[in-house]
């Protein structure tokens, strides 16, 4: 399976309903909230494209450009972009969709760096594996 192939199947999307244990006192989605989502997803599509140990180590670029109010639906889409010796980037859109109505507006969109681990913490090689 080449690279393109492999990140073409890892691309992963998760539903969630904004509910009121997930709002401020605004009633719209809290940021870390957000955040720990997109770090969630982002870490299930690095594990899927890599079949590796993976860790966080940076997220960057994190743009909030639409709150997420209470009683609408999110749909979080993560894709690699990019695939170094030891680590992937990963781009993690939040689509915000009425409950009730044919609308759909990307909200929040960031990139998480992550890196492959062996079982003594120490940075492998993500493609090792794989042929191109």
């Amino acid at each position: 399976m080449t690279v393109q192939e492999k990140i073409e199947n890892s691309a992963t999307r998760t539903f969630k309903a904004v509910l009121p244990n997930t709002t401020n006192h605004y009633n719209t989605l809290f940021g870390g909230t957000a955040l720990q989502m997109m770090d969630e997803t982002a870490f299930i599509c690095a594990t899927r494209f890599s079949r590796k140990r993976m860790v966080t180590v940076t997220s960057e670029q994190v743009h909030f450009k639409q709150s997420i109010p209470a009683g609408t639906l999110i749909e979080l889409v993560a894709k690699v972009i990019y695939v170094g010796n030891t680590s992937l980037k990963i781009k993690v859109d939040i689509f915000l969709e009425e409950m009730y109505a044919e609308s759909r507006l990307k909200a929040i969109s960031g990139i998480f760096t992550f890196v492959a681990i062996d079982e003594e913490r120490k940075p492998t090689q993500v493609i090792e594996s794989f042929v191109n």
